[in-house]
């Protein structure tokens, strides 16, 4: 009888023996140990992409947005409109993206694993459920890994607002998140103190100092903390890049006078700038009560500030390498509660990918006449993270070794929506 695994999927005897007798077999990082990295990592690099990640925190409403049931039950009071794409229709509260459906893959049957926000938020950061025993790093930090330049001045993963609430897991302190405030300004404790020429005297004495240290105290946290000081030195060189001040007075009568609008306009001068992941949260969806007072404020701030991001990607040429990613942690029920509110539902629910490395203008999945259940090719966590790598040009099977165990960027049983991928 054949072996359903391939030789070179096997781990060797001395590494089982080597994982069998470690602490508890508990899984122990060791930074991003990858299976043919190089390879892998240079072949990335050379494709140049970028992603921009809008997080809608609390979970939007698929019905109130881009799987609408008009006329049923579960309908609710907004009204559909149509789009430049024939037949597909949106929320009549978001005009201006529905003259950008043709550059839109709406994915309507998402059948996801985790119904409450905290894990939520991980498994769709992560693309997988979340463990005790491994720390799975989000999509930001697997994408600042392979599409980003270590050696650069800007960090590789930015975001602002609300958003993760994981990080870099086992890929290590380089690929952290640097968070900024949901205005897109970076802290107030960024700006320098003293004179350049002193700034430059106490980084030269710190690192004598901790190269002596570090000769005779080696362990991890110590080099995390050198890697984060060299980064903040380097930020503060090229920190004017988050200064939008004389730009957003203008800018902000196409992307919305809003803190999401902001953050939409600064993801596009990161990712022009080079930034390879950007992450940009909008809050207030979680709307048990008041749902559709909730959305409509809402989509009057996503609809100038999305649809604005992707023309101007677009015009830059930067769109067809920028994959924009559109999701919350959740989706929303279909039926309507007593305080006119819809609560957290993950057994059919929408999320929508924009720009590089997928087909625009076309709807993926179905759910039913209600939008209680998914009809037709339904999506997992797992699966849409495979197909969100697979755009990026990163493959799914790509495997880190965390302590001796073999870890797949996507789970191991996903499958990549290839019908989307262009």
């Amino acid at each position: 009888m054949k072996s359903p695994c391939r030789v070179r999927e096997h781990l060797s005897r001395r590494a089982f023996l080597k994982a069998s007798l470690s602490v508890g077999g508990a899984a122990v990082a060791n930074w991003g140990g990858l299976f043919n990295s190089t390879s892998i990592a240079a072949e990335a690099k050379k494709q140049g992409m970028r992603c921009i990640l809008l997080w809608m925190n609390g979970g939007a409403s698929q019905i109130d947005t881009f799987d609408m049931k008009p006329g049923r039950p579960t309908g609710g009071p907004f009204r559909p409109i149509s789009t430049n794409v024939t037949g597909t229709q949106v929320c009549e509260y978001l005009p201006k993206l529905a003259q950008q459906t043709d550059k839109l893959a709406i994915i309507r049957s998402m059948v996801t694993s985790e119904p409450d926000h905290p894990g939520g938020i991980t498994s769709m950061h992560i693309g997988y459920r979340p463990e005790v025993t491994i720390a799975h790093p989000e999509l930001g930090a697997v994408i600042a890994k392979y599409h980003g330049k270590p050696d650069a001045d800007l960090p590789t993963f930015i975001r602002m607002g609300p958003t993760g609430n994981g990080g870099a897991g086992f890929l290590g302190p380089e690929y952290q998140p640097f968070s900024i405030g949901r205005d897109g300004r970076l802290p107030q404790f960024s700006d320098p103190y003293a004179s350049a020429e002193s700034e430059q005297r106490r980084g030269d004495l710190l690192r004598v100092i901790e190269d002596g240290f570090t000769q005779e105290n080696k362990a991890d946290p110590f080099g995390a903390h050198r890697l984060a000081k060299e980064k903040a030195w380097k930020l503060l060189k090229s920190k004017g890049i988050f200064d939008v001040t004389k730009d957003w007075p203008k800018a902000k009568e196409r992307y919305g006078d809003s803190d999401f609008g902001r953050g939409c306009f600064l993801a596009r001068k990161l990712v022009e700038a080079g930034v390879p992941f950007v992450e940009v949260g909008h809050d207030n969806y979680d709307s048990h009560a008041d749902n559709f007072v909730c959305h409509k404020a809402n989509m009057n701030q996503l609809d100038p500030a999305w649809s604005t991001l992707l023309l101007d990607l677009q015009e830059r040429g930067l769109l067809e390498k920028t994959l924009v990613v559109w999701m919350g942690e959740v989706g929303r029920t279909p039926y309507i509660n007593n305080r006119a509110g819809r609560d957290h539902y993950i057994r059919a629910w929408s999320i929508v990918l924009a720009g590089g490395g997928v087909k625009g203008g076309l709807t993926y999945g179905e759910t039913d006449i209600d939008g209680k259940t998914v009809k037709d090719k339904p999506v997992t966590e797992g699966d849409l993270f495979a197909t969100i790598y697979s755009a990026l040009g990163i493959s799914p099977r790509t495997k880190h070794m965390v302590g001796t165990r073999p870890i797949t960027v996507a789970p191991e049983r996903s499958v990549a929506v290839t019908d989307i991928l262009s």
